[in-house]
């Protein structure tokens, strides 16, 4: 099961609101605000494919590069203890920290599912 909807690269979120009786999300991984909503999931899907096709249309339109989805980097913050033991691990494995990193989340990703 997932709470996420996906389409042309980007994804959104799925989200209920008790009070106003409404499916509603954002696109997530992009600095835009873009959101949309539905009183169905049938219109809450239809209603993300139009805010993400009127994102990319508007970006063309001003000639602007949509955001990239996903870059494959991000910033991660850990504990110097856990950096210190992860360089130590890495070099002694004969691996950049880089892909010891990729290793490590590959594998939560591959056993969490």
């Amino acid at each position: 099961m997932s709470n996420l909807l996906e389409y042309k690269g980007y994804c959104g979120t799925v989200e209920f609101s008790a009070n106003d009786k409404v499916l509603f999300g954002k696109v997530i991984g992009v600095n835009s605000l873009i959101s949309y909503e539905g009183e169905s999931v049938e219109s809450l899907k239809e209603d993300f494919e139009a805010a993400v096709d009127d994102y990319l249309d508007l970006c063309a339109e001003k000639s602007i590069e949509p955001e990239k989805v996903y870059r494959g980097s991000f910033n991660v913050r850990v504990t110097p203890e856990l950096h210190k033991n992860l360089v130590l691990y890495s070099a002694s494995h004969g691996q950049t920290l880089n892909a010891t990193v990729e290793e490590a989340i590959k594998h939560y990703i591959l056993h969490s599912v």
